[in-house]
Parts: structure tokens; sequence; C-alpha cells
């Protein structure tokens, strides 16, 4: 059985993680109206000194709770500030969660102190990973990889210092041969195409990167470089979906989050109360509706919460990460477009961050999987179902 009582050590991480995204949310809307900009230096400092004071709780003395559940518990805290923004102190990108999942200690000791992107999508494909084009061939003169390709809609592919880059080593072996390599952004090859113009998360560069006869060395592969069949078709690089998913999924739930409390606050303002002790019979429409909400965000949340843990007893959590993933995106977005209709026309304009808040959380349900695709991936492990039989 899961326990989700955290020690006292998380608890006041957390606070502290809480006191922080206060102020990320009080410079948000300056960097969604000025996409692309860099992040001021004392605003940086700013943000590293707030990540510093909660790295150093969780550094104190004392029993902690497991690495990335934890993750996903701060990442949430964040999240409710701005859902990108912390990114730029904390150097943690969905690169740095593939990278904790499946690296030696030796990786995680080179590339663990870098900002990572992670690079999957290319021109030619969006949700079947197994479409990989990208190659990888290994120069056995010099023992390096030679990287070719092209990768689209990659999150902070400029701001990143490093690329968890997929491709391929084999095309004709399908996705057994897909890998993941660590591209640092000094190395000759690889440039940056293109930035994209978003609908949300827009504190956040979204970049094309090209990859032409781009080197690195042999060990920059996370896993083996062996090609070999697995159970339930997943294997290597797709396994760091596991540990990728759970941080997408909390940051839905902290964008959400903050809409709700928010909504919530100016409702109450209004003199509408919100009584938990009394039938649904007895609630007015309003008052269901936020109830409802609330209990939508904590079931997301402990299934969020129970993905991550397992991943922390080495358990696999596939099933529960796409659970979380596809419950997560989906109940954000609802959220926070029904946030929108309650605060009425001020939701709708730039005044308040309600708007914002639903242009953000729309990604969630999009990126590292889509909403469809996590139900798929549901389905077929529920039902023991392969993707052919279940498409």
């Amino acid at each position: 059985m899961i326990d989700f009582s955290f020690t006292p050590k998380t608890l006041k991480a957390k606070k502290t993680a809480r006191e922080g995204a206060e102020y990320l949310k009080s410079i948000s809307r300056y960097y969604d109206d000025h996409e692309h900009e860099e992040v001021k230096p004392e605003e940086i400092n700013r943000m590293k000194e707030d990540s510093a004071n909660t790295n150093k709780i969780m550094a104190e003395p004392g029993p902690n709770d497991g690495g990335f559940l934890t993750m996903v518990v701060l990442n949430e805290e964040q999240s409710s500030g701005d859902p990108m923004l912390g990114g730029a102190a904390s150097n943690m990108g969905l690169g740095n969660a593939a990278i904790g999942a499946v690296a030696t200690p030796d990786q995680k000791a080179r590339f663990g102190h870098l900002y990572c992107a992670m690079a999957i999508t290319e021109p030619g494909f969006g949700s079947d990973t197994a479409a990989v084009s990208t190659t990888a061939k290994l120069d056995t003169a010099t023992n390096e990889w030679i990287l070719n390709g092209e990768k689209i809609f990659v999150t902070a592919g400029k701001r990143c210092e490093a690329v968890v880059v997929w491709a391929t080593v084999d095309k004709s072996k399908g996705r057994a041969a897909i890998k993941s390599f660590v591209v640092e952004k000094f190395r000759k090859g690889i440039t940056l195409t293109k930035l994209e113009h978003k609908l949300g998360i827009r504190a956040s560069d979204t970049a094309s990167i090209l990859l032409e006869d781009c080197r690195i060395p042999f060990d920059n592969i996370l896993g083996s470089p062996e090609v070999k069949a697995a159970k339930g078709g997943q294997v290597g690089a797709f396994a760091t979906f596991d540990a990728t998913r759970p941080i997408v999924a909390s940051m839905a739930l902290g964008v959400a989050r903050a809409a709700l409390d928010f909504t919530k606050g100016k409702l109450e303002e209004a003199g509408i109360t919100f009584p938990y002790d009394r039938g649904i019979h007895s609630l007015s429409a309003v008052q269901k509706e936020i109830l409802d909400m609330e209990a939508n965000l904590d079931a997301a949340r402990l299934l969020v919460w129970q993905s991550a843990a397992m991943l922390d007893k080495a358990l696999r959590n596939s099933l529960e990460s796409s659970m979380g993933k596809s419950k997560a995106g989906r109940a954000a977005t609802l959220i926070c477009q029904r946030c929108v209709a309650l605060l009425g026309p001020l939701g709708y304009s730039r005044e308040l961050l309600a708007e914002k808040w639903m242009r953000d959380c729309k990604i969630n349900d999009i990126f590292e999987g889509t909403g469809q695709i996590q139900m798929l991936i549901v389905c077929r492990q529920i039902l023991g179902f392969t993707r052919d039989q279940l498409k």
C-alpha cells in the first residue's frame, strides 16, 4: 500500500515552494506578453534563491520522501505560479527526468546539472513514436555516434544546455532500435532552426532542431546500445515516458489548482460559501460545480502521486503514469475552461490570469503523449491487447 503522508521535511519544502510560486505568478504575465524574451538576470537570481531555499530544506538531516514523488509535489507548487518560468532557475527540463530515470551514475554526474530538453517529435510523425527517422550511426574508428535528422516542438530547445534526442540505430528493427542520446548544445552539427509562436506556455520557447553529422561520445547513449525485443513493445527510450509523464501531469495540477483557488476566492468574496457537510441536493449549481472540480483535481493528483511513488520503489508504472497523465491533462483543461466561464467577462479579459491559465493548461493534454494516446495505452494494458489489436 502506498502512503501519501509526507515527511515534515517535504511539507516544509512544499510550503517554501508555494511561497516562491507567488513570485512567479507576479511576473508570469510579462513573459506571456513577451514570448521568447530572455528572463531578466535579477529575476533569474530571485528564482534561483527560492529554488535554493527549497533544496536546502530537502538536504536537511532526517527522513525524506522519494525522489520522483517529491519532484512532482514541488513541481505542482511551482507550476501554480507559472508552469514554465521556474525551469529557468531550477535547471530541470523534461530531459532531466529521462536522465534521472535511466542514466548510469556516471551519466547523472555528467549531465544532471545541465538544463536538458527532450527531442522526440519529427516533421513526419507526432504520436507514433515508432516512426522515428533520426539516425544514430556508430563510427567504430572514433567510437562516436553520428546523429542526423530533424526534431520539432522541442520544449526549451533554445534555453536548454543539452537535448535528449530519440534516434534509431537500425530503422529495419523498428521500436527496439530506438535509443535516446544526450547531445550537449556545444557539439558541432546541432542547430536551432526555428522558434514557434504558441497559444500558451509562452514563457518557454518551443524550437526546431537540425542534426547534421553531429558527433557525440559513445557513452552519451542512455541505456544499452544493444537492439533486442522486449515484452509489451516498450524498450530503452520508451521507458523514459514513465518518468516524464508524472512531471508533465503535475504541471497540469499546478495550473488547474491556481485557477480553481482563484475562482473560488472570487466567488467567496461575492458571498458564495462552499459547505462540505451538506447533501449535494441542497447545494446551488455553482457550489456543486466548484466541489466537483475539486474532486476531479484530487482524483488526478492521487493518480499522479501513485505513478511517481511506484517509480521511486522501482516498480513498473507505465499504466499508472498514463492514467495520471490522461486524467490530469483532461481535468486541468476542463477546470480552467469552467473557471473562465464562472468569472464572466473578467475571466475572459487579460485583467486576470484566468485566461492565461486556460491557454497554458491545454498543452498538458497534448505533449508527452496526447490524452487519446494515453487512453489507448491504458486500454491496451488493462485488456492485454497489442498495439495492432487496438488502435
